[in-house]
């Protein structure tokens, strides 16, 4: 199978031939991405890993239409880039919350909705329960520098979700985090995907995030950057889709025995080889992009 293939429901994204092609200073060109092949599916989380400057960026910047392929095609949800944009059809949260300081919570996540001329009452709903979805209903009136940077991400992530989107497009969003505040984000990100069922491209440095997240992870190589390998992800079963959904209770405990459990430790070694292995290959690879391979069973991820 290729990342051509389709199924009965429109792929979440879809990458075919995808190139891009930067100007550089004197008249020459920088490329970036070449031959960039993937299918995510519905509900699917996937992550793009690789050194800084493989393009993992400018591979979602593609997705969302705020850069355009040199080549290749991007379709979202089964439509072209620009009409998904368009339609409102993912959200996107970046490292840095991007909260407007003259807006209180509430406000900040009601602005795409604002912007889009959704009505004031239809907002404020929608505003409400999102914050009660993040566990933030009691800071509705205040402002971002009066939340903490863990809080400020939970704001953004609600604020990504105002369009009911089927998509979310996240580039590093725990990167500026200490370590205990994002393995908590980790755990209220997969129970927010749970209950919304969207599907994730989640682009990061980190390989036991990347792990514990995804369902598979996406490895790039350096510059040009392009998928080198497809490594099975250990995102928690209740979180998957297909799963049954988690109690919010739970999402903790299962991540916690997630990175307990031999089989994470051993997809964060076979990353992190794909990464070694990957900074020496030069030419075309073959990767089979299109679907999840098997996942390991539920004894196996708990390590017995």
């Amino acid at each position: 199978m290729t990342g051509t293939s389709r199924t009965d429901r429109a792929a979440a994204v879809e990458l075919v031939g995808v190139d891009k092609t930067f100007p550089a200073a004197g008249g020459g060109a920088v490329q970036a991405l070449t031959g960039v092949e993937l299918r995510l599916g519905p509900g699917e989380f996937v992550s793009l890993i690789g050194p800084s400057g493989c393009g993992k960026s400018t591979l979602l910047r593609v997705v969302a239409d705020l850069e355009q392929p040199t080549a290749g095609t991007v379709l979202v949800g089964g439509k072209s880039a620009r009409q998904a944009r368009l339609d409102q059809d993912y959200g996107i949260a970046f490292q840095q919350a991007g909260l407007l300081e003259w807006r209180t919570v509430a406000e900040n996540v009601e602005l795409p909705l604002h912007v889009h001329g959704v009505a004031k009452a239809e907002r404020r709903a929608r505003a409400a329960d999102l914050l009660a979805l993040v566990g933030l209903a009691d800071f509705a009136a205040h402002r971002p520098s009066q939340l903490s940077g863990g809080m400020q991400q939970r704001v953004a992530i609600a604020r990504s979700l105002a369009t009911r989107p089927k998509l979310l497009l996240m580039d590093e969003p725990f990167g500026a985090l200490d370590e205990m505040t994002r393995e908590r984000m980790q755990a209220e990100l997969l129970r927010i995907v749970d209950e919304t069922a969207a599907a994730v491209l989640f682009v990061t440095h980190s390989i036991p995030e990347a792990v514990v997240l995804s369902d598979r992870v996406v490895v790039m190589s350096p510059r040009p950057g392009r998928i080198t390998d497809v490594v099975d992800g250990r995102r928690p079963r209740g979180t998957a889709p297909g799963g049954e959904l988690f109690d919010p209770g739970d999402v903790v405990d299962a991540v916690d025995g997630v990175r307990e459990s031999a089989a994470f430790f051993e997809a964060v070694t076979e990353v992190r080889e794909s990464l070694r292995k990957g900074s020496t290959v030069s030419g075309p690879l073959t990767v089979d992009t299109a679907a999840p391979r098997t996942r390991p069973t539920s004894a196996s991820e708990e390590g017995s």
